[in-house]
């Protein structure tokens, strides 16, 4: 007997819940089509205490934030500190990715201090655990991956990160076509692993259905996940992560069917002219699925700058239709992110989902914009900032060298563009 129902079987039934009302009014649209996308499995509604997300066609593109300890640097006050910048400068969730340290309660405590939706990879604790306890990350049983998944789920996490696109067939593809980058996902290596010492099949493949009976039981979104994504441009788009894709399709629909919500998780290192073509096979290969990129990362060689080729690949990505990007900090490759790399990844990951959103057409996203061109005209700094994403930084770039004269700034001075044509025009601010 099913506990509770399932945002997307209510949808189906034509009817509008309380948790569509909300997210159609936060996102401007019309409620009746919002139900009708999440019947449709095109936008999925996170849940976190009370609140409610959407993400998907024709809403604004979203932002994840990855935080969580490492065997070397395990610091839950740390972690805590991190959700709380993330979400000052506006992530709309986190996932905790620890991998170290009391796993369990680093979990417990971010559920607890969030005020936006979490979403773990179970496999990482599965597969921790088993090595702790049984010697290796291949002794890991189906019941430990399915016990810690339903764990993760009962405490309230909103979405999981489930590898399940990755089986024998893909492994194949993969020993076929050998790539330079090998195997990046964390998820992806530690079934990678599991599958050839064992000789049997991904547990979260062959059993689905056994997830989507989880699912289904505490309305858990599942983010399908790129186990094969390319490590780095030099294999993007290649025939292992294009097979990973074709499986993700066929259990986005058989998913579908039994009313569980997912999200297609893509790659993260694609050249800038393969974004378009990627978001376009998603869209087309999983049936207008939500799309989740990290980044995407653009370049390989801006190790210490990877927010800024992320943020390159995000706009564009989110552009052509994108729906959730996944924040890359500076840190990226070389180490844990602190508190200042992960506030410059989340600012980075807004940005580039507020331009994507301009590129979309989405209405309030322009309009802010308009709204900065206007009082940026009329030299209005306090108004100014309030809109800027980041207003510390603002205030401190306004501070940074002595003004002689308020109304400008001390780029120009007093031949400040704008002024002159103001007073030849013989008008104040044309807007």
């Amino acid at each position: 007997m099913k506990d509770i129902l399932l945002e997307k079987e209510i949808a189906k039934k034509g009817i509008i819940s309380e948790a569509v009302k909300k997210v159609a009014e936060e996102e401007d649209l019309n409620p009746e089509e919002l139900a009708k996308k999440v019947a449709e499995g095109k936008v999925i509604i996170l849940k976190h205490k009370g609140r409610y997300l959407g993400i998907g066609e024709g809403t604004k593109t979203k932002v994840n934030t990855n935080i969580g300890t490492s065997p070397e640097v395990c610091d839950i006050s740390l972690e805590i500190e991190k959700l709380k910048i993330a979400e000052k400068y506006g992530t709309d969730t986190v996932m905790d990715l620890s991998i170290g340290g009391d796993i369990d309660n680093i979990r417990k405590k971010i559920i607890e201090k969030s005020n936006v939706p979490v979403g773990t990879v179970p496999i990482y604790q599965a597969a921790i655990e088993s090595a702790q306890e049984k010697g290796a990350i291949t002794k890991m049983d189906e019941d430990k991956i399915f016990g810690t998944i339903e764990k993760h789920a009962k405490e309230g996490v909103s979405f999981i990160t489930v590898h399940c696109g990755l089986n024998l067939k893909a492994i194949e593809r993969l020993r076929k076509n050998t790539r330079k980058s090998l195997v990046v996902s964390r998820g992806g290596a530690f079934l990678i692993s599991w599958m050839i010492s064992n000789q049997k099949e991904n547990p979260l493949y062959k059993n689905f259905d056994r997830l989507l009976e989880i699912a289904k039981k505490y309305d858990l979104v599942l983010s399908l996940g790129d186990g094969l994504r390319p490590g780095g441009i030099i294999d993007s788009t290649d025939s292992a992560q294009i097979e990973e894709l074709l499986t993700l399709g066929e259990l986005t629909k058989y998913a579908w069917e039994n009313n569980v919500q997912v999200i297609i998780e893509g790659p993260g290192h694609i050249p800038i002219n393969e974004i378009e073509a990627n978001v376009l096979l998603e869209k087309k290969i999983c049936h207008s699925a939500p799309f989740y990129v990290l980044g995407p990362i653009v370049s390989d060689i801006a190790p210490g700058y990877d927010h800024i080729t992320s943020a390159i690949g995000g706009a564009i990505a989110a552009w052509k239709g994108a729906d959730f990007l996944c924040y890359v900090t500076p840190s990226e490759h070389l180490s844990l992110p602190g508190i200042e790399e992960v506030k410059e990844g989340v600012i980075a990951a807004k940005i580039a989902a507020h331009v994507g959103d301009i590129g979309k057409g989405i209405k309030k996203a322009k309009e802010l914009d308009f709204t900065m061109d206007i009082i940026r005209t009329k030299r209005k700094w306090e108004e100014e900032m309030k809109i800027a994403i980041d207003k510390e930084k603002f205030k401190e770039l306004r501070k940074k060298f002595p003004l002689k004269n308020k109304d400008v700034c001390t780029m120009c001075g007093k031949y400040c563009a704008i002024k002159i044509v103001e007073k030849y025009l013989g008008t104040k601010a044309i807007c």
